[in-house]
């Protein structure tokens, strides 16, 4: 059984996004420290791209500072290395675009995730019906494919997404982009993440939004795993480790 697989077998997992490199190398790997120790049971490590079309302003200045840095794929990879060789059983789920995997070759970004202790993929730009070939060569990885599913999403392309996702699906809890909000369409939610999963017979995940303990203690009730990142990325990129374990305890807090 795979990591991820059997941290959502065990728990709702928290999920938190982090992005690798940002403000610099050694904070990146301290954010992600803090993140685990304070209670995140999956890290979703974002690789910094320089037109990421999905996110909102606060990850996309963290996409932005890191480019302009020069961390590359390779960077991202070894900061991942440093993390699994500390956490060996905390999942880490990619989150990129799919030009970087399209410039290194599919075959070559997979094995070298692999060896760096990655365990799957997000790709946000890269559609189910033009997946097939990448999706192919993660899993032959043993590396796992998610899929991003949105409020819009109608029931050909929810059976489309639950058959190219492998542990999980994520649903998007409302259309747009990244960024906190202060409340989210709750009704809508309940509603659309139940139909993903009487159509899919997959674990779904609400992501897009998530800020605070009174949304994870909504979401607990409602998803079977709950993902954050901008709110995270805001205090990452102040380099306020405090900041980020006191969120942590609170969000993990809303789903106890």
């Amino acid at each position: 059984m795979s990591l991820i697989k059997r941290r959502f077998e065990e728990k709702k997992p928290l999920i938190c996004y982090f992005m690798a490199g940002y403000p610099s190398i050694e904070t990146s790997i301290q954010a992600a420290s803090t993140l685990i120790e304070a209670g995140a049971d999956i890290l979703e490590v974002g690789l910094p791209f320089s037109d990421p079309v999905a996110d909102g302003p606060t990850i996309q200045v963290a996409h932005e500072k890191a480019v302009k840095d020069g961390i590359t794929p390779v960077n991202v990879f070894q900061i991942c290395s440093r993390i699994k060789d500390k956490y060996p059983d905390v999942p880490l789920i990619l989150m990129t675009y799919y030009n970087p995997i399209f410039v290194m070759g599919e075959e070559k970004f997979c094995t070298l995730a692999k060896e760096n202790g990655i365990d799957g993929f997000i790709v946000p730009d890269l559609p189910p019906e033009e997946a097939e070939n990448f999706k192919n060569v993660a899993n032959s990885k043993d590396l796992e494919t998610i899929f991003l599913l949105a409020p819009t999403s109608h029931e050909k392309r929810i059976k489309i997404i639950g058959s190219m996702s492998d542990s999980f699906i994520y649903y998007v809890s409302l259309t747009g982009i990244t960024g906190e909000r202060e409340t989210l369409p709750w009704e809508e939610l309940e509603k659309k993440v139940k139909q993903i999963k009487k159509i899919t017979g997959k674990k779904v995940a609400v992501g897009f939004g998530v800020s605070k303990k009174e949304h994870t203690e909504r979401l607990s009730k409602i998803a079977d795993g709950i993902i954050v990142g901008s709110a995270v990325v805001k205090l990452q990129g102040k380099g306020d480790l405090e900041g980020i374990k006191n969120l942590t305890k609170q969000l993990k807090e809303g789903m106890e």
